[in-house]
């Protein structure tokens, strides 16, 4: 059995490398780790729509009773934002969530979430792994059993959750909008629809059913995935449509013509709203070194500051718990100052909401952005890798030196994840290898749109992954 935290986690395969045995030891050394360390709180128990999730959940609810833990066990699955705001809600030792996020319908997972409600840090998850014991029984209660001992209830986090969310999302005084609301067969649905239609929105809902198989692909809200909802929109004369993962962690939207916006782009455009909205002329903003440079701009103009980190939320969640006032991911991950310092999709499309209500639909809110930076264009290539081939990558990435990239001069040389170049207008491109896949992604920004693929064509060509035509 080979269990090792990636980015975010623990994921594998149902039934080849993700099994009960797996779930039972990894939740073992959860709560070896937490004993160590002197814990004695409540740990949250979550979990979403995947297949046996919620079985899984069960296992994990019995090894943490039989280590003495008071559980408490989410009665339906539950984004995991919402989980993680259970965390703080409880005042919990943190929680374990069963779920695979947006990857395809054959995996799940489980991720710690620390007590400080966020993803947890490389130094936790290696702790949790030198504890890992695969060949040593678990000790285990029976929940019924850990019922009649006062270590177990089932919870349901809605109501307070929601109750957070009303203090952060200005909806209420807005102009009312037409929502569609796809939520891919994921855990959030019954979150993101209901909390905007409390706010007197006209809300449609999509794919709002549980299904494993999350209608054949991954429930991922990219552009391949919300051809259903681009068309809802156009069809019901929808100002705005709202897509989350299967886990609620993050977010996709469409316009009321029914165009996806990158991530990117909503990322400038919501700190563009919140900066004039929250008055913040102060404080930091925080991004992935794969996240737009736009966010960058805004802050110089408004007198923030930037703080750049490796991929990954749970660096961002560690700044949003220094006090910085935004966070966001290109892959779909926003967080705020006054909430939890995890990736929250529920709170992105609120806040999504909200600005298009404020300030009109999404094309205005560009124009409207654009009076203060320059608007930059950005695109991402995944690549998959051949066996042998990733080791080959890091040492041709270690000697990559090129003075121009598409005929751009490289003026500076960035190494905290892969190998960023930035380029002399304003452009940058970024290769870094995936912690948790056999796969390069190759991240490219620029003004000009039309030299976006000649940089990422260039960069990868060198380095011996042309793109496909």
């Amino acid at each position: 059995m080979r269990i090792k935290f990636g980015t975010d986690g623990w994921r594998g395969i149902i039934a080849d490398d993700f099994t009960f045995a797996g779930v039972a030891a990894v939740t073992q050394a959860i709560a070896s780790y937490l004993r160590e360390n002197k814990e004695q709180r409540p740990v949250v128990v979550g979990y979403d729509c995947r297949f046996l999730a919620e079985e899984f959940a069960t296992r994990a609810a019995e090894v943490l009773t039989g280590n003495g833990f008071a559980v408490r066990l989410t009665e339906r699955p539950t984004p995991t934002p919402v989980v993680a705001f259970g965390v703080k809600q409880y005042g919990a030792a943190g929680a374990v969530m069963i779920t695979a996020s947006h990857n395809p319908p054959a995996y799940c997972g489980l991720k710690f979430i620390p007590a400080y409600a966020g993803p947890a840090t490389d130094d936790i998850t290696s702790g949790i792994e030198a504890r890992l014991a695969p060949d040593q029984p678990p000790r285990l209660l029976a929940l019924a059993e850990a019922k009649k001992q006062g270590l177990f209830e089932e919870v349901d986090l809605r109501e307070e959750y929601f109750a957070h969310l009303g203090g952060l999302v200005r909806l209420k005084a807005a102009r009312k909008l037409k929502i569609i609301v796809d939520a891919l067969y994921g855990a959030a649905a019954g979150y993101l629809d209901d909390f905007l239609a409390t706010t007197g929105l006209q809300v449609q809902l999509l794919h709002g059913e549980r299904d494993p198989l999350f209608g054949g692909s991954a429930p991922d809200p990219t552009p391949a995935n919300l051809g259903t909802l681009a068309e809802a929109v156009r069809r019901e004369g929808a100002d705005l449509g709202l897509a989350l993962d299967g886990d609620g962690d993050r977010f996709g939207v469409v316009d009321g013509q029914g165009a996806y916006w990158s991530v990117n782009k909503v990322l400038a455009l919501l700190l563009y709203h919140l900066i004039q909205t929250r008055n913040w002329r102060e404080g930091e903003v925080v991004r992935t070194v794969a996240t737009t440079h736009m966010l960058d701009t805004l802050a110089q103009r408004f007198g923030l500051t930037m703080y750049e980190t490796p991929v990954g939320f749970k660096y961002v969640g560690q700044r949003l718990l220094a006090g910085a006032l935004f966070g966001g991911e290109e892959s779909g991950g926003l967080s705020i100052a006054g909430h939890i310092p995890e990736k929250d999709g529920i709170l992105a499309a609120c806040l999504v909401a909200e600005m298009v209500a404020t300030r009109g639909p999404l094309g205005i809110c560009q124009r409207q952005l654009a009076q203060h930076v320059r608007l930059l264009e950005s695109r991402r290539w995944d690549l998959e890798l051949a066996n042998g081939q990733r080791e080959k990558i890091a040492k041709s990435l270690a000697r990559y030196t090129p003075d121009q990239v598409a005929g751009l001069t490289v003026t500076k040389r960035v190494e905290d994840d892969g190998l960023k170049l930035l380029l002399e207008d304003g452009s940058w491109v970024l290769l870094r290898l995936s912690g948790t896949e056999p796969v390069a992604r190759l991240y490219a920004e620029s003004p000009e749109a039309g030299r976006l693929e000649q940089i990422g064509r260039d960069m990868a060509k060198d380095l011996g992954l042309p793109l496909s035509p």
